[in-house]
Order: structure tokens, then sequence, then C-alpha cells
């Protein structure tokens, strides 16, 4: 299949190959990935450990002094110029840590080891590393993603472009983002990568619990070809009993159903709870399978897998202490009966060994079983609202925005000052554009969706008012207004 270049017309590729994305996601789920590569005898494995990290940089309108007219820059290169300010001085361990990972694989497989890592960046982080210049870090992930020698030690998870939140990103806009992001990855690393991509890592472990927005979710991820999705332990319940997953290192089916009757099903890995740096960055998983043994699934006997995901960059521990300990691990779990193991390694061996994913425990998003408990799937729209409206009167802890990592967190309450110009960004661009069936190749509609998706970050929420505020409602506006311009 002809390569995807990088860029067109200045703008990352992230839109206009649809019908190739989909054939090369369609071409990866049918094969065996990374189990026949070897590495251990699952068999004999008692125990297993997955970890994951996560990076992500915004892009910002801050290239220019005049917030109206400054240029869309990542938020990496901001600091990189000004190290005087804050943190910023962390920009270029930041980005050794961005690159790092392309260095351990090669150096610990020519010590004859067996490293593992999962890997999700944003695709604002892709495209901020190359604007930048920073061609050496991506040539680092490159190796190991391409390399033959090392794609068996590397997984990498798929992830809304933007890096927006799903339970307050409009539907229509996730379902973009995500399929901007396989554009993006197949022109960076190639379209045999992008096959390899079959496990996603939703923004901020944000789970939608709406269950319009949480059927919409799910079937965006089976739509888009993805085979499983993390999830975060506190935001599903088990259907059989409401609770929490009681055997969490072990594979479970996340099932949404909507307010029409419809329902769609995935595979979902458990992160168990907890979101602290320190548990990934001093290795804390590997720890804890230790501890474990084999347990009975579908018959069989088969090993948990201890899962967890942390950002790769942040603090002093990360930076600093990961290395080490990655290391220290990765030698010791080689060959052992507890080795690192990457989840779809660890889910191909499962159905080798004869396990089906019928025989997963099936999960939902929290309080879907108090909304079914007052209506029947196929009562339609209109009913869910009066219901959620009735359980919300009676109990102030109900909530339909979402689950995240802390479980806590509000991606709606306190943010209207910048949901708004998103909202208006989101029905222009769907109104004009999506509606009319314009065509996705054409520089104006990659152009809008650019701004579009990079106006929907969750970090213009996530880090509070102020400042971020006010990058995420003017990017929005440029993305309104090329709408209204581009599509008059």
């Amino acid at each position: 299949m002809t390569p995807l270049p990088e860029y067109l017309d200045g703008l990352p590729n992230i839109a206009g190959a649809e019908d190739k994305v989909a054939a090369a996601m369609a071409r990866g789920r049918d094969k065996d990935l990374y189990c026949y590569r070897g590495g251990c005898s699952f068999g004999s494995v008692r125990a297993a450990c997955a970890i994951a990290l996560h990076q992500h940089q915004p892009l910002i309108p801050a290239g220019g002094g005049d917030l109206h007219t400054a240029g869309i820059i990542s938020n990496l290169q901001y600091m990189m110029e000004n190290q005087h300010i804050g943190d910023n001085h962390n920009a270029p361990a930041f980005v050794w840590c961005y690159k790092r990972i392309g260095e351990f694989v090669p150096q610990l497989m020519g010590e004859g080891k067996s490293p593992r890592c999962m890997l999700e960046y944003s695709g604002t982080l892709l495209h901020g590393l190359r604007a930048m210049g920073e061609h050496h870090a991506i040539d680092a992930l490159k190796n190991v993603t391409c390399n033959p020698d090392y794609t068996g030690a590397v997984e990498w998870l798929g992830m809304p472009w933007g890096h927006a939140v799903a339970p307050s990103t409009p539907v229509q806009d996730y379902r973009l983002h995500v399929r901007a992001f396989q554009h993006h990855f197949a022109a960076l690393f190639g379209w045999e990568a992008l096959e390899r991509v079959r496990g996603f890592s939703p923004s901020e472990m944000a789970l939608p619990n709406h269950p319009d927005v949480a059927y919409a979710f799910v079937k965006t991820l089976v739509d888009c070809g993805y085979q499983w999705v993390l999830v975060q332990e506190h935001s599903v319940q088990q259907v059989s009993n409401q609770r929490h997953p009681e055997r969490p290192h072990l594979p479970h089916r996340l099932v949404c159903t909507n307010s029409k009757g419809e329902t769609a099903s995935i595979i979902a890995i458990v992160k168990t709870q907890g979101s602290d740096t320190k548990l990934v960055a001093q290795m804390q998983p590997w720890y804890e399978a230790q501890s474990l043994q084999r347990v009975e699934l579908g018959g069989r006997l088969v090993p948990p897998l201890v899962t967890q995901i942390a950002d790769g960059e942040n603090g002093g521990v990360m930076m600093n202490e990961f290395p080490g300990k990655f290391f220290e691990v990765v030698r010791a779990a080689s060959g052992s009966d507890v080795p690192l193991m990457n989840v779809t390694e660890y889910l191909e061996h499962l159905f080798a060994a004869g396990v089906k994913e019928s025989d997963f425990t099936e999960v939902q998003p929290l309080f879907h079983d108090r909304i079914w408990a007052q209506m029947q799937p196929g009562d339609g729209p209109e009913r869910l609202d009066a219901v959620i409206a009735e359980l919300r009167q009676a109990d102030h802890r109900f909530h339909m925005e979402g689950g995240s990592w802390t479980n806590n967190l509000s991606w709606v309450h306190g943010y209207d000052n910048v949901l708004g110009p998103m909202e208006e960004a989101s029905a222009a661009f769907n109104e004009r554009v999506l509606s009319r069936g314009m065509p996705t190749h054409e520089h104006r509609y990659r152009n809008a969706l650019f701004h579009l998706m990079s106006s929907q970050t969750s970090c213009y929420r996530y880090w509070g008012q102020g400042l971020w505020t006010d990058y995420g409602r003017e990017i929005c506006r440029r993305a309104r207004d090329i709408v209204h311009y581009d599509y008059a």
C-alpha cells in the first residue's frame, strides 16, 4: 500500500485516507501480532505485568505576543524557549523522556533480555516534536516501532488525536479524533505498524457513563478496528452484581447499551486504582504481580496480568528514577515466571490457550444499573433524560459526567466559559462540514479539523481557569472562523 505523506500543505496528515486506514486495522485484527515472537513460555508463566507510558503536550496559540495572532505551537516548544519561567526548565528532560524507550529497548534486547512497554502519544505531541525539530526523538521511536528486531517489545496504543476527554466531547468529534490519530500514526510509522495498534487508551482514563455517550464511545472504538480498551478500575461495575471488578487482573468485557436498545461491547483491560506516576516509575506493578498465582478463567488456569499506566515524563521520580528501575526489573523479569508482557501479546496467548472472549466478566459504566432499573433499553432518549433528572434530584452523588483518574473530577462543572466556545466550534463544523459531506482529503477540511481537535484537548479544562482557558477559547474562535470562511 502506498505510504501516507506525514504532512500535507503544512498540516499533519489527519484525514483523507479513511478507507485505507480501516483496511489496515482490519488486516491487523486477523493476525497474531506478538505471541509468535516468543520471549516467554505462557504455560509456565505464574503472573505478568504490563506498563504503559502516556505522553502528551497540547498545542497552544503562543507563537507570538498577541494571543489573537500568535502561531499555534507545542507547549513543549514554549517551555523550551522560556526555560526561565516556572518549571519550564524541565523541557529538555521531557524531550528525553519522549525518546528514551527508543534507546532502552535496543540496549536491553542487545543484552538478551525481554523488555516490554506500551506507548501512548497524542497526535499533538507527535506533531509538536516534529515541528520544533526534535527529529531524533521521532527517529528513535520509529526504530523500535518499525525495526522487526524490536517490534515485539513495544506496543503502541491508540488515543484521540487531540487528547480529548470522551465524556465532554461531542461523539461525532470524538470519532474524528480516533481516526485522525490512526492517519497520523500510519503517516509517521507506516501501514504495517498501524496494523499492530490493537488497544485504545482514553485520555485521562475518562470513560463516559451517560448510556448514549458510552455506547457511542464503544461503537467508535469497534468501528475503528480496536480490540480492547483500557479502563479505570473504579469507573466500571460488574453487570452481575454492580460491584467494582472483583478480579481486576483478568480481562473483562465492557458492554454499553443506549436508550434506543442498541448494544456495543469491547474487551476491557482494567487499570487498577491509583494515578501516581511513582507506581510505574518504580515498576510497582511487577512487584504486585510477583505476589499472584495462576487463576481459573474459562475452565483453564491462566496467569493474571497487572496493568498500570502513568505519565511518562511528569514528576521527578518518573524523570529520574524510572530508567534505572526499568532496567533492573526487565533484567530480573526476563526468563522468569513473572515476565513483563504487553496486553495484546497476553490476549493472544489467552486465546491460543482456548480462552474465549465470552469467558470474560461483563462490566458497564457506573450508574447504568440504576438507570435500567427505572427504564427499558429502547424507551428512547427523552425517557432517558427524564430518568437521569429524577436520579440526580434524588441523589446528589449521581452524575453523568464520566469517570477518570480520580473518579471525582468533573469535566463539565465550572468550565462553561470554555465548553461554550467548544460546543459552538463543534456545531459549526458539524453543520457546515460534516452534514454537507465535504471531502476529507481537501486542505480546508484538514485545516478546520486540525483547529477543532486542537481546541478540544483536556488541558484547557484540567489545568484550571485563566490563561489555559484563554488558549482554548482562542483556538475555538479560529476553528469557528475557519469553518465560516472556508465553507461559506
